[in-house]
């Protein structure tokens, strides 16, 4: 992989001077404003500052109709989704369904299984869930492009209620959505509401809080529950998701991460930091998006998502323990597939460069018979970081066909690109959906040429949308870091805040001497810095070559425990011979 293109930060002098004036420390002054953070009001966590929910499209519908068929006893399943957002999604409407007076009974839920059904709510997956006889059936992160499977569920007498973040459906050219009871999604069309970010699972919480309101609206309750300790649960799937960190998402994440912190999450959730071998009372949310979701998600690329769900609805914390060791394995040999994945994705991917005499097309489209279909998205990410392209990577389902998980850079948006090789090879895609930067996509026929038609078609669009700057990895960072601020101090004033994706955390920028380096682990390069005279840590994690005498880094602040103690050390990122 070619060393990045590094960009400092531009930082707004007098939105910094502003916050420091309002008491944020002046490093993070300058990290928040270059974040596009203009004033201190949008650092405050509290509750009482997220948004209303009221400027959620089809609430007062959502509301009313969960309402009825929480006082009538009507029968309610939920229809999650298969990765970390729909399984704390999913934990969240059932946990919240109880404490606003639905009874055990009345609630139930399906998940379909990934190799078997796909995703979303299928006309297989309402058959599954008519086995519990229900009267209402609610979609969590997902069902916004489920057109025939809302059609069916209809003609099968059951009422449908969609909660989603996805983007809907386009049918020739046109915006489309089901034909559902009421749907409360952000990204539908119409909907005013100002975080399009919202992850499945944060949704979801905002129906709760639509549901509540209603309920209080007709006198049920003589004290309304609090709903703030499902806020666990909303910080895990948000930032599993990947979804933007806006200010209103930060907000749920602060507040998940700080009932954490305070050992006041879900057994499950403290069963999960245990499996990780984590501490939960230093939570951040990099333990959320690297130890406890991939977890969570191991299940639904290798197992079965329930697991994932019952270790999240649980209230037994030996049974939660026992379900997030479970977990633990699964993830591990999730590791080990991923990783012999890898190996035949980088080996196709060497193949296709020595074809084109050391080129790469402007996206990738990779296929192997050995591939697994459940670690497609992984893969497809880590070839994306290293070739910096758009990428595709394709496996034989159970089922016969050809399914693809793609991962995007920057200015490509990957929906809407599969939507103009739908239009351009219409016999070529059977179904596809997602997001800007991660998609999925099914071929019409097992034809393993067909991957290849796919390649070029994407590679095609890929040209048209892309120029030689786009597909050169760019690592922005904040400059130099002041020498008075390179204390354990600042490293925990940092770890402290809500970073991830649009909101990415600090790196800084220097000129370093070089005193010494060694391979740690056989694929990891500790090295040993000075600067002006001061001695310094580091480590590049996987990055075996070794560096020149005199050397730029771009790095992070990390704390580093060992015996107890705590020692920082600089974190590698990037690196540039001066």
């Amino acid at each position: 992989m070619n060393a990045p293109r590094l960009v400092e930060r531009d930082v707004p002098p007098r939105t910094a001077w502003a916050l420091e004036q309002a008491g944020v420390a002046p490093l993070l002054a300058r990290l928040l404003a270059a974040r596009g953070v203009r004033e201190a009001a949008e650092l405050d966590e509290s509750l009482q500052q997220l948004l209303p929910p009221s400027g959620l499209k089809g609430l007062p519908e959502a509301s009313r109709l969960l309402a009825d068929a929480v006082q009538r006893g009507e029968r309610i399943v939920v229809v999650a989704d298969y990765d970390c957002d729909g399984a704390t999604a999913c934990a969240v409407m059932l946990r919240g369904l109880r404490l606003l007076g639905a009874a055990p009974a009345q609630l139930g839920y399906v998940v379909p299984d990934r190799a078997v059904h796909g995703y979303g709510l299928t006309p297989a997956i309402v058959d599954l869930a008519l086995a519990q006889t229900p009267q209402l059936l609610v979609t969590v992160d997902n069902g916004i492009a489920s057109l025939a499977g809302v059609a069916h569920a209809r003609a099968q007498g059951l009422k449908v209620l969609v909660t989603d973040h996805h983007l809907p459906a386009v049918v020739d050219g046109a915006t489309v959505v089901p034909e559902a009871d009421a749907i409360v999604n952000p990204n539908q069309p119409g909907c005013g509401f100002a975080s399009k970010s919202l992850a499945g699972v944060g949704v979801a919480f905002y129906v709760l809080l639509g549901l509540r309101a209603e309920l209080r609206a007709r006198q049920a309750f003589t004290e309304a529950p609090r709903l703030d300790g499902l806020l666990d649960l909303v910080a895990l799937g948000t930032v599993a998701d990947v979804v933007k960190l806006d200010a209103n998402n930060r907000r749920l994440v602060a507040q998940g991460l700080r009932r954490m912190r305070g050992g006041r999450a879900q057994p499950g959730v403290m069963a999960l930091f245990s499996a990780a071998k984590r501490d939960a009372s230093k939570a951040q949310g990099f333990d959320l998006g690297f130890a406890l979701g991939p977890r969570i998600n191991a299940a639904g690329r290798l197992a079965d998502m329930t697991l994932g769900i019952e270790c999240l609805t649980t209230d037994d914390p030996a049974r939660a323990l026992q379900l997030a060791t479970q977990l633990d394995a699964i993830n591990r040999e999730r590791r080990e597939i991923e990783g012999g994945m890898r190996e035949l994705a980088e080996a196709r991917l060497d193949g296709l460069v020595d074809a084109l005499q050391g080129a790469l097309p402007p996206a990738v489209a990779l296929f192997d018979a050995d591939f697994h279909e459940g670690v497609v998205g992984i893969v497809a990410s880590r070839i994306k970081d290293r070739v910096h392209r758009p990428t595709f990577v394709f496996a034989r389902g159970a089922d016969g066909q050809l399914k693809g998980s793609g991962r995007s850079i920057p200015g490509f948006h990957l929906r809407d690109a599969l939507d103009l090789v739908a239009k351009r090879e219409p016999d070529l895609l059977a179904r596809f959906g997602g997001h800007a930067m991660a998609a999925g996509a099914t071929l019409a026929r097992g034809e393993v040429h067909d991957v290849d038609r796919f390649a070029l078609a994407l590679a095609r669009v890929a040209e048209e949308w892309l120029n030689e700057h786009d597909l050169t990895r760019t690592l922005r960072h904040d400059g130099a870091l002041p020498p008075e601020a390179a204390t354990p101090e600042t490293a925990r004033l940092l770890d402290a805040q809500v970073w991830g994706q649009g909101f990415e955390p600090p790196v800084f920028c220097d000129r370093f001497e070089l005193v010494s380096q060694r391979l740690v682990g056989e694929k990891h390069l500790k090295v040993r810095l000075r600067q002006g005279g001061r001695l310094i840590d580091g480590i590049w994690f996987n990055h075996a070559d070794m560096l020149p005498e005199r050397v730029t880094l771009a790095y992070r602040l990390s704390l580093d425990e060992w015996q107890g103690q705590q020692r920082m050390q600089y974190v590698v990122e990037a690196a540039q011979p001066q």
